[in-house]
């Protein structure tokens, strides 16, 4: 389905089309709103109804330059309103994580439940060490953010894939029933830039909300191995929204391995 906006922005959103709680899903940077086979698996599981978008920038989504992470919560909302939703629940992974968080901050009671798998956390974290941790290729695209677009844009034309950033559980996943997040990862970034360039400026740039703001219940779920965002990330979000927010620390998963923890996440949201 394709969204027009009242600002001109067209948006491209993938709807399971059954089940019953709604739950949107916020997808990582790279990669596009495109329902991958285990995320469908685990929602026909549980009974949700799983919708997701193109982030501006990626897939069929236009690009909204200077956005933030609270943009997508306008977004959000409008695709809701053009389904009939009145209420609904939000989840993400990696740099969906924040965009997740901004759905509960900004809209309210509409938002029923958050989930937030390895997601980053503000880089204004106060007494967090956002980068210790994190594997090196993760922290030269980071702080080439911090130092700006120009600065980005050149590294990330020039920066070669680093294994590294994984661990083995993470290579097996995608080696396996993850294959699909790889090859629709590669297939973000090589259709166009412009999506992720703009999703790590916002994440290292004021995010327009607290995630303490979000009153809904909070799951954040989080690979104790993870080097692309390691877990003290996780850990400090929970405690940030405390005492809404409740935690699970996965001591084998990494960045990738932790997204078998989508069906228990998907079956914590259809509960509450």
């Amino acid at each position: 389905m394709e969204l027009d906006l009242a600002d001109g922005r067209t948006l491209r959103v993938h709807d399971s089309g059954s089940g019953g709680l709604p739950v949107f899903w916020h997808h990582g940077s790279p990669q596009t709103g495109d329902l991958l086979a285990p995320m469908l698996e685990a929602a026909a599981e549980h009974g949700v109804r799983l919708l997701a978008h193109d982030r501006a920038g990626y897939g069929g989504s236009t690009r909204l330059p200077g956005r933030d992470i609270a943009a997508v919560a306008g977004d959000v909302a409008a695709i809701a309103d053009a389904l009939g939703l009145d209420r609904f629940a939000v989840a993400g992974h990696s740099g969906g994580g924040p965009h997740a968080l901004a759905c509960g901050a900004l809209l309210g009671d509409r938002v029923v439940g958050v989930v937030s798998i390895s997601g980053p956390a503000p880089l204004s974290a106060d007494g967090l060490d956002w980068f210790a941790g994190m594997a090196p290729a993760g922290v030269a695209e980071l702080r080439a953010s911090v130092a700006g677009r120009a600065a980005l844009e050149a590294h990330l034309a020039n920066a070669p894939f680093d294994p590294e950033v994984f661990t083995d559980a993470d290579h097996a996943a995608l080696a396996g029933p993850w294959t699909s997040l790889g090859d629709n990862a590669g297939a973000a970034m090589n259709a166009s830039l412009d999506g992720l360039v703009d999703d790590d400026l916002a994440l290292v740039g004021p995010w327009g909300f607290d995630p303490a703001e979000v009153t809904a219940p909070l799951l954040f779920v989080h690979g104790v191995l993870d080097r692309m965002v390691p877990s003290e990330h996780g850990e400090w979000l929970a405690n940030r929204c405390r005492p809404r927010a409740e935690l699970w620390l996965s001591p084998r998963d990494g960045h990738v391995s932790i997204l078998d923890r989508v069906e228990p996440a998907l079956e914590w949201l259809s509960r509450g």
